[in-house]
């Protein structure tokens, strides 16, 4: 029980982690630093790392509800 803590409190860390990176390049993309064109904000890189964003938190969010009721 200890050691599948251990491995959830991991998991999330790491999740955090990437998230915190992805936010990061989609911020720069969003201003055009990677791929400058005439409207930064519809890059390729931009929607990928919100995409990507966005499925950590919902996976973070079902995860959640699902230790919620086991307790």
């Amino acid at each position: 029980m200890i050691l599948q803590s251990d491995n959830r409190k991991i998991m999330a860390k790491m999740l955090e982690i990437v998230g915190l990176v992805l936010v990061a390049i989609m911020t720069l993309g969003f201003v055009g630093v990677f791929q400058p064109t005439i409207r930064p904000g519809t890059s390729l890189l931009f929607w990928g790392c919100a995409g990507a964003t966005l499925m950590i938190l919902i996976y973070r969010k079902m995860k959640r509800k699902q230790e919620e009721r086991k307790s």
